[in-house]
């Protein structure tokens, strides 16, 4: 528990910390230009160092909160807590930096609106403070834990986090500030704004080959390992970011001359891009928990391996008896049985939704007019799910419900399910227009979002580390897929017409790919 939990803190603190780097960059190089040209802007300005303020206010506090996670897992029944001996750690003065750090961006930022003087001291101290938060930064990353030289590591550690800072957390402001009225959108902003992202990718690109090359050492690791899985994640992520990227860039080029609808698509295209950032930098504080590739070298699966596990076969819709399951001890090694019960629930799980893609697909090429309540079959998968997934825990098992609530994987697979009811609720009533806020439309896509970012942090606790590896890696795609479908379903919603229809035949046929993946999903 105490490592999922970590995990969700670190990403939440790299996301914060975007928000404020790319808060600080965007108020000092783009919109104070601006405000200095159109004095009309400045409230834009205010509510930029005010949302900048916010993001340091949430990494601080996610840093506080992960010092605590790591202080809870340090403690001892007899001794207590080790408060002393964490002090001298190099990670909790890191920490305090990075918290320090965020508190000067919040004294300065609060410093700014309220319109003391010395703002010129104001802004240069803004930049020192992001300076510091990038190199507190770095030091609480795999390269301050290594041994020998690690300058290097750390120089290039400090420039991916604040790259990735800029560009991501640029990307926030220029849709909150720069493009929330598209008809009064500063022009030169955007294309200065372009010119900032090309060189922020430029540099966390370089950096992050650089820390590849030094924690992936060669083609086996990158794939047969957990860490190496996640950097392909991070590549996969990263083409989908340039793939908009480069789409936003074409708009801005071609500026002034572009049609509203132009600079529309742009700010959907953005907000998209925004998110996949996000759930890029939650794919890094996963990093941060996995043993670098380098390290992992009796428990890496060999290529053969990983291939198994991604070659066809016909589902098996058969299940063992619970009897054949080592349900009353949870660290017993797995054993067929498992492995055979495991597979069951994903290929009968992949019925469902391979099920609810077909009939989405109908719908959305308007084939047959009842496939809209395609939503409905969600409910059966979460009553599937919840009687199938933890053997060992309620309904079947001996665990009860709340008792076994503290396991993080039972944790995890009942907000899973929390998570497909509400799939079939919101997204029924959606289809069937019983709900018409255009807020409450956009649910279905942020679920499926989160959904996918929680499958790409799931981890199993296990006694096999190759054993582990081989389970999680399966989740990729399954995770990947259901991410195209969120932001595919955002596009067709948030593109005027026509312009939202192919995002829509996207989605639905990302979503049919879940279920074929689960059909095909094995673990023998």
């Amino acid at each position: 528990m105490a490592g999922f939990v970590d995990v969700l803190l670190r990403g939440l603190a790299l996301c914060g910390q975007a928000v404020a780097v790319g808060g600080v960059l965007f108020a000092a190089l783009l919109l104070r230009p601006e405000v200095a040209a159109r004095p009309a802007l400045a409230p834009r300005l205010v509510r930029c160092l005010a949302l900048t303020a916010i993001g340091a206010g949430v990494a601080a506090a996610a840093q506080v909160l992960a010092l605590g996670v790591q202080l809870g897992v340090l403690a001892d029944a007899t001794s207590g807590w080790p408060l002393g001996e964490l002090i001298h750690t190099s990670y909790f003065r890191a920490g305090l930096a990075r918290t320090g750090a965020c508190l000067g961006l919040i004294a300065g930022c609060a410093a700014l609106l309220s319109k003391r003087a010395g703002a010129g001291r104001w802004w240069i101290a803004l930049i020192g403070f992001t300076a510091v938060l990038g190199v507190g930064s770095a030091w609480t990353s795999h390269a301050a834990g290594r041994l020998g030289p690690r300058g290097l590591l750390l120089t290039l550690d400090g420039l991916h986090q604040f790259a990735a800072g800029v560009w991501i957390g640029g990307l926030f402001h220029l849709v909150v500030i720069a493009l929330s009225r598209v008809e009064d959108a500063p022009l030169t902003l955007l294309k200065r704004f372009s010119t900032m992202s090309i060189l922020a990718v430029a540099t966390l690109v370089v950096a992050g080959l650089g820390l590849t090359l030094s924690y992936v050492d060669g083609p086996r690791a990158l794939v047969g390992t957990s860490y190496g899985s996640m950097i392909l994640t991070k590549v996969v992520a990263l083409a989908g970011l340039l793939g908009l990227g480069a789409a936003n860039f074409f708009v801005v080029r071609r500026l002034p001359d572009v049609p509203p609808a132009g600079l529309t698509r742009l700010r959907r295209f953005a907000e998209v891009e925004f998110g996949l950032g996000a759930t890029v930098l939650f794919v890094a504080a996963s990093l941060t928990s996995l043993p670098p590739a380098v390290d992992v070298v009796a428990d890496r699966a060999t290529v053969a391996e990983v291939a198994v596990r991604f070659t066809p076969q016909w589902p098996t819709l058969s299940s063992p008896p619970i009897e054949e399951l080592p349900i009353d001890d949870r660290n017993a090694p797995r054993t067929d049985a498992d492995r055979a019960w495991s597979e069951f629930n994903h290929h009968v799980a992949g019925l469902f939704v391979l099920a609810m893609g077909l009939l989405a697909v109908l719908h959305v090429i308007g084939r047959i007019g009842w496939a809209r309540h395609w939503p409905l079959v969600f409910l059966g998968l979460a009553a599937f799910l919840l009687v199938r997934n933890d053997p060992g825990a309620w309904p079947l098992g001996p665990l009860g419900f709340w008792e076994s609530m503290k396991y993080p994987e039972v944790l995890q697979h009942r907000v899973f399910v929390l998570l497909v009811i509400a799939f079939g609720v919101f997204e029924w009533a959606i289809r069937t227009d019983r709900l018409r806020r255009s807020g409450l439309m956009l649910i279905f896509p942020l679920l499926c979002v989160g959904g996918g970012g929680l499958l790409l942090t799931h981890s199993h606790a296990g006694l096999n580390l190759k054993d582990e590896f081989l389970i999680e890696v399966t989740h990729v795609p399954l995770g990947l897929l259901a991410i195209v479908t969120g932001w595919g379903r955002w596009l067709e919603l948030r593109l005027p017409p026509p312009a939202g229809r192919l995002p829509g035949r996207i989605w639905a046929w990302a979503f049919t790919l879940v279920g074929v993946v689960l059909l095909l999903y094995r673990e023998s």
